[in-house]
């Protein structure tokens, strides 16, 4: 399971102002396609993902290398159909 969608390659070379585009490539027949993110600081984002790889979730190297939200903000585009729930959870630091 990718966690995480490629970015548009289109995206890169976008100027500051505009939203960062995700990609939502095809699911694999047979299969749900979720998509997870998880945004916080670099330190926070890795911390889980070392988190869900311990807890045999998903592997550290299906995710996607960290990527900058640009100030503009990220445009995510959903399927048909497709549903939206977001947890908020704070990390205890150091």
């Amino acid at each position: 399971m990718l966690c995480l969608p490629y970015l548009v390659s289109s995206a890169q070379n976008r100027a500051a102002t505009s939203p960062l585009l995700l990609a939502n490539p095809e699911a694999q027949p047979g299969r749900d396609r979720l998509r997870h993110l998880v945004i916080g600081s670099p330190e926070g984002v890795r911390a889980t993902i070392n988190l869900l790889h311990v807890l045999r979730y998903a592997d550290q190297a299906t995710w996607s290398q960290l990527v900058t939200v640009p100030r503009s903000g990220i445009l995510i585009t959903p399927e048909q159909g497709e549903v939206f729930s977001l947890l908020r959870r704070d990390r205890q630091l150091g």
